[in-house]
Parts: C-alpha cells; structure tokens; sequence
C-alpha cells in the first residue's frame, strides 16, 4: 500500500487508504500507458520527407480495436473501483457498530463546540462536559458522534482518522470513529463556512482510559458534586413545574 503523507489512528482509515491506493495505481498505470504510447506514435511516425500522412477514420476493424479494447478493460477497471468504493462507503457511513460511548459535536461560525459524557456516560445529563475547540476521548474505545450545525453547512473533518462529514441545519448526522493510538491531533472545517472559516480549528486528544479519567475528574467534579447537581435540576424542574400548575 502507498504510504500516506498523514498519519492514520482509525480503525477504518486503512480502508480508506487502500480505496485511494487502488485508484491511484489503476488510473497512474493508464497515464503511464497512454503517455507511452503517444511519444512512440510521435517519435515513430513523426513528419519525414517524401512520406505523405494518413488520414485515420477508425472504421477499419484494426484501427477500430485500438480504441475498443482500452475502452473495455477501462470499464472493467471502473467496476473494480466503483465495487471497491461502495464496500468502503458501506463500511464507515452506513454500518454503525454499537458505540461504547456517544458525543455531541456541534459547529457553529466559528468554532465547534463538544459535548462530553460525564461519568455516568451518557449525553444531556447533569454531568455533561462541554468543551469549545477541544475533544477529547479514550483509545480503543468506539464511539459515535452526533453532529449538528446551529448556523450554516460545516464540515467536521478530522484527517488522521480519513473522517468527513457535512454538518446540515436541522440535521442530527450519526457517524462513528475509533481511534487507535493516543496523541493530539487536527480537527478542520472543510466546508467554507464564512469569514472566519480559516480559523475553525480545534484538537482532538486521544487518550488512555486512565488519564482520560484524569481529565473527566478535573472537568467533571467530584460523584458527590455531580450527584447534588442532578439532585438540583430534578428539584428546579419540580418546582418549575408547580409554578406552571
């Protein structure tokens, strides 16, 4: 496989990698075929004195075979690519392995703003994180993400894990990812979004379970801490309720 310029941390980035090598060899082996055998009909049957050219319509049977044949073994060679991109499309848009744990990435001009799981793992509790510009999640561990934009098209992007995805007004977008190996990376818009569409950027720090535990922990507050503040906004939504009654 050719060796990608950037580095691959995703369980499906190879995938994606061995789709863009397979295009990569098929059309470069057809350039390097077609540029070959035009510099020989030039160099071969370039102008001489005393030899008239040809005028070469393609209705003879072996004139004709040198256009067919190419054309035929291009065909099949598309059916490769075209079956090859849609097992690849498959793979990583349409089946969504069961997550470990569930994200919330929002864009917005110009920034992306992420929402964490707190320790009881799950989204749109009291011990929500919520983090602008910076992501952070745990190696080997599955997660999907639910991408929303609250203004215009956005697309997140994160090139070390081969991930893009348009982020659609009104739109909940489901995807997934996997990181294999921890360290700090890029996250891009690729969508140009408005003015300050070259300044979206923001990190992503993958981490082992423990320090991501650390991290959580600092963010977080104590059990005690997080359990009081659920405590308190299943009272407020009590009295609120009262109030309205």
């Amino acid at each position: 496989m050719i060796e990608s310029l950037i580095e691959n941390v995703s369980t499906y980035g190879g995938n994606i990698d061995g789709l863009f090598t397979l295009i990569t060899v098929i059309v470069g082996f057809w350039f390097i075929l077609a540029e070959a055998v035009l510099f020989y009909f030039i160099i071969r049957y370039r102008r001489k004195k005393g030899v008239k050219a040809q005028y070469v319509t393609g209705e003879k049977k072996k004139e004709h075979n040198w256009i067919a044949y190419p054309h035929y073994l291009i065909i099949l060679f598309d059916i490769v690519i075209i079956v090859g991109a849609v097992m690849v499309w498959y793979k990583v848009k349409q089946d969504l392995p069961p997550a470990d744990e569930t994200i919330r990435v929002t864009g917005r001009q110009w920034a992306w703003v992420f929402t964490h799981p707190g320790p009881d793992g799950v989204l749109d509790t009291a011990d929500d994180i919520e983090m602008v510009d910076k992501l952070h999640v745990k190696v080997d561990t599955l997660y999907h993400f639910q991408l929303e934009s609250k203004d215009v098209v956005h697309s997140f992007s994160v090139p070390v894990f081969r991930l893009k995805q348009d982020a659609i007004p009104g739109r909940v977008i489901t995807g997934w990812f996997e990181a294999t190996k921890t360290g700090e990376y890029d996250i891009q818009c690729a969508e140009i979004c408005g003015i300050g569409h070259g300044i979206m950027a923001a990190r992503i720090s993958i981490e082992t379970a423990e320090t991501h535990q650390v991290w959580m922990d600092a963010h977080g507050g104590s059990a005690e801490t997080r359990r009081i503040a659920a405590s308190e906004k299943i009272d407020q939504g009590k009295a609120e309720d009262n109030n309205n009654g």
